[in-house]
């Protein structure tokens, strides 16, 4: 489940990429299909174990471009640690929402990205955002959720002070703004609850179904989980 367009991002084979917050590494096994040089970043540990296990299978079981190298790195997005302009890509997804200093973690990805080089940052839409703080307290309160909700104005000032220009704006996940209203409901922390069971493959069905990408496409336009704003480096 890609939040990012990779043809809008305009990714070309033995690009230098970085995923900053990579996650499960759903952006960096893209970038690795396209046989980008990627670099997996994140805080958590464990999600890069994880990562690193999946795109190293990947390799051997489903015919990646072998030329296409990766590392994963333990890294905070407010001190990156690499050189300024290493990169000719970037996927910040949904970590801004996250951090303390959302600048200083612009800024910083700005520094290490070549001049003319691309980016995209996603966040969660200022609408689904203002639903499930008013459906439940945990939202806003759980440890390592979200501490700020952003109209696209905000974010897209950060971008530009920090010498991103931005070029297009995109929404996703219309079906999951769903998912997190079940949950917002149901309990964030009942994960077992049938209702959420159920949504859940409903979502899983959609990653294997033509028609229900379609239709969450249709539906991006009325209720998105996601924006993404892309951007050129000035």
């Amino acid at each position: 489940m890609l939040t990012v367009d990779f043809d809008r991002l305009a990714v070309s084979k033995g690009d230098m990429v970085l995923d900053a917050g990579c996650g499960l590494g759903r952006h960096s096994i893209e970038f690795m299909k396209r046989g980008a040089k990627t670099c997996c970043l994140d805080l958590d540990l464990d999600c890069l174990r994880k990562t690193r296990f999946t795109i190293a299978q990947m390799q051997v079981k489903s015919g990646f471009d072998k030329s296409a190298d990766f590392m994963v790195h333990i890294g905070d997005a407010l001190n990156l640690p690499f050189k300024n302009g290493t990169f000719d890509r970037i996927i910040c997804s949904e970590v801004m929402e996250h951090v303390d200093d959302d600048f200083k973690a612009c800024s910083e990805l700005a520094r290490v990205l070549k001049k003319n080089g691309r980016i995209a940052i996603t966040v969660p839409t200022i609408f689904s955002e203002l639903v499930y703080d008013a459906l439940t307290y945990e939202y806003f309160t759980s440890p390592g959720g979200h501490v700020r909700k952003y109209l696209p104005k905000e974010l897209a000032q950060i971008m530009r002070e920090n010498g991103l220009e931005i070029y297009a704006v995109d929404f996703k996940h219309s079906f999951h703004t769903i998912w997190w209203i079940i949950r917002g409901v149901v309990g964030l922390h009942n994960s077992e609850h049938p209702i959420t069971k159920g949504y859940h493959k409903f979502l899983h069905l959609g990653l294997y179904s033509n028609f229900m990408r379609k239709t969450e496409k249709f539906f991006n336009y009325f209720f998105p989980k996601s924006i993404i704003l892309y951007a050129w480096k000035k």
